[in-house]
């Protein structure tokens, strides 16, 4: 992987990833490669300078990524154990978690998605929800 500084032809900068250095003049050819302001097609890679780190940085950079993936785990884990133990109800959460609150079926046990908005709403009915970070299912 290699990042580059963008410019577009109105001065915008931003910064993308891309797999090589021909991977982003193929998309570049193909203009695919847009700036994130204005939507502007013409874009070149501005001067960049590489990332070298002390050794104190590179011990601290793999410790925080160790605990990234602790953390990961654990939420795979709270994953798993949501998806075993509680029904989905998808984009009708909203609408289902309120069945269950104002009609005191306490042991139905349900998950799903809501806006923020929604969220918001439920929260001013008194309606208490958690937000669970849902990271992908790692392979075993």
């Amino acid at each position: 992987m290699i990042k580059y500084n963008l410019k577009c032809q109105n001065n915008h900068e931003f910064e993308s990833w891309f797999s090589n250095s021909r991977e982003f003049e193929r998309l570049k050819l193909k203009k695919m490669i847009e700036c994130i302001f204005c939507k502007s097609k013409n874009i070149k890679k501005s001067i960049m300078s590489p990332v070298v780190l002390s050794k104190n940085e590179k011990r601290e950079k793999e410790k925080s990524y160790k605990n990234f993936k602790k953390v990961e785990k654990e939420l795979s884990k709270i994953r798993k154990f949501v998806e075993k133990n509680f029904e989905n109800v998808g984009k009708n959460f909203p609408r289902e978690v309120r069945n269950v609150y104002y009609d005191n079926r306490k042991n139905k046990k349900i998950y799903g998605q809501a806006t923020p908005e929604e969220a918001e709403e439920l929260r001013e009915e008194g309606i208490e929800i958690a937000s669970i970070p849902w990271v992908n299912k790692q392979k075993n």
